[in-house]
């Protein structure tokens, strides 16, 4: 019964930890990620046009469509100097309130009148030693200009902007330290793109499907664009979650596996043990299907009592973890220290599943063995 409860716990605690793992990375994502995005299905950029804008907006859904121009660029600021992502995102990119919630210093403003800002990641910010309260010192942005330059005045072959830097974000470390947001049209003089834009971004409106609008998108669209919804712009991370959950889960249904052997040969044992009780009960008229049905009672009162209290076990151990946090992750991070849980209806059916599944197979021999034996001639 202890090896079956030890087994179901242990089963809940992981599935529920890998739903807190996949909670987390979606939080993340989603302060970065747009709900929807479009790209060029083929190449880095596609044309920008008022048809298309007007194409997007009409979809049913779409809240907000912000354009985006991205690239790498060099940056220096006073002595100190790194490549970044620089992604220059139009006006009404601040609707979508995507950052909103994870600035560390200053504002998540792009322009003040007509003074741009940037908005650079935590990251970013330490590596060029970046000064909040310093409003006089300004990024300068470095960019090689398209096509071949035949001159020698090097200033010639690249374009160089100035910036204040503003607001700082804090998301996670992959962004923190590669990107910076900029106004589209400092972008748009930066990369000389004229009309062309590497991305648009949707907000999608309250009560709309995003599935749905995806769908639709791709229909009023065709195949010249790439749509993708915040799961496919990171297949092979959130693939992997998934796939890890799948193999903890096979693996935890073998421990519990092993662990109702203990009730396979208790209950052979049994039968053993019991051989003159069986042939009391056959002399009094029991039948064999009476006598698989109690051992077949034993085995189940053994493994679902097991397993009720391994899923109360679990479901304590989840509560203490997601209220005080008592395992930590070992590292110190600005985003969680403790493990996240998440607890899921579907997890402890699947696991009560699996207990029943086991119970059923660990109990067929014995109880089928129990049924076959003969009345002794003499007691």
């Amino acid at each position: 019964m202890l090896g079956v409860a030890f087994g179901t716990a242990a089963l809940v605690i992981v599935l529920s930890v890998f739903n807190g793992l996949e909670g987390l990375i979606r939080s993340l994502y989603s302060s970065f990620d747009p709900e929807l995005k479009i790209e060029s299905a083929e190449g880095k950029y596609f044309e920008s046009s008022t048809s298309l804008l007007d194409s997007v907006r009409e979809v049913p859904g779409v809240d907000v469509v912000s354009e985006v121009i991205e690239d790498n660029a060099l940056i220096r600021y006073k002595d100190a100097e790194m490549v970044a992502r620089i992604k220059g995102v139009s006006e009404n990119f601040r609707k979508q309130q995507r950052l909103d919630n994870v600035i560390v210093h200053g504002e998540a403003t792009l322009t003040k009148g007509d003074i741009n800002y940037a908005i650079l990641g935590l990251g970013v910010s330490h590596r060029l030693s970046i000064s909040p309260k310093d409003q006089f010192s300004a990024l300068q942005i470095y960019y090689p200009k398209h096509g071949t330059v035949s001159t020698t005045n090097l200033t010639n072959l690249y374009t160089q902007k100035s910036i204040l830097p503003g607001g700082i974000f804090a998301i996670e470390k992959q962004y923190d330290e590669q990107y910076i947001f900029v106004p589209l049209n400092f972008a748009i003089a930066l990369f000389e793109y004229q009309q062309r834009r590497t991305s648009l971004e949707i907000k999608i409106a309250e009560g709309y499907d995003m599935i749905k609008v995806q769908n639709a998108l791709n229909q009023t669209l065709g195949d010249q664009y790439l749509i993708t919804n915040k799961d496919q712009q990171h297949p092979s991370l959130f693939k992997a979650i998934k796939i890890e959950k799948l193999f903890s889960l096979f693996t935890f249904f073998f421990i519990l596996a092993l662990a109702s052997l203990s009730i396979f040969f208790t209950l052979n044992m049994l039968v053993i043990e019991k051989q003159k009780d069986i042939s009391v009960l056959m002399a009094l008229g029991a039948s064999g299907r009476l006598i698989k049905s109690i051992f077949w009672f034993e085995g189940a009162i053994i493994s679902l009592s097991g397993a009720i209290i391994g899923l109360l076990l679990g479901f304590t151990v989840c509560i203490i973890q997601i209220n005080f946090g008592i395992v930590s992750m070992g590292m110190q991070t600005s985003v969680i220290n403790a493990y996240p849980v998440k607890m899921q209806f579907l997890d402890f059916l699947y696991t009560a599943i699996c207990v029943i599944i086991i119970t059923i197979l660990a109990s067929y021999r014995p109880a089928s063995l129990a049924a076959k034996t003969s009345m002794i001639p003499h007691l």
